[in-house]
């Protein structure tokens, strides 16, 4: 049986652009998205703490310590620039190995997204 958990998450950024005018996808610093496990094209779970807005995406890598996080397409509509967002990632696995693994966690500046 497999079964869905917490693969990664990338926890409070601010959001530094929204840009209505592209196919879609949320740009994250590909500093970020190593430190947190996330890879370009992967399906992400927004959550959005200043409306309570949800919404799935896949991840585009930006600038190294540039701490981009722009909500593109679509998604632009559900975010303002300064918005505090959570960026989930979850994966199926087993269940036996489900009670072993261990998500990889990123709390960066919440000021400017960077990892200290």
């Amino acid at each position: 049986m497999l079964v869905q958990v917490l693969k990664s998450k990338i926890h409070r950024v601010k959001v530094t652009n929204a840009d209505l005018n592209y196919i879609g996808s949320i740009t994250i610093d590909e500093d970020l998205m190593d430190a947190s496990g996330i890879i370009e094209g992967e399906k992400v779970q927004i959550v959005n703490n200043n409306n309570g807005e949800r919404l799935e995406t896949y991840v585009i890598p930006g600038p190294r310590k540039s701490g981009e996080i722009t909500l593109n397409g679509a998604a632009a509509r559900k975010v303002q620039k300064g918005d505090i967002l959570i960026i989930i990632a979850y994966a199926h696995m087993e269940l036996e190995e489900a009670k072993k693994f261990k998500p990889k966690l990123v709390f960066p500046n919440e000021e400017n997204n960077l990892l200290e």
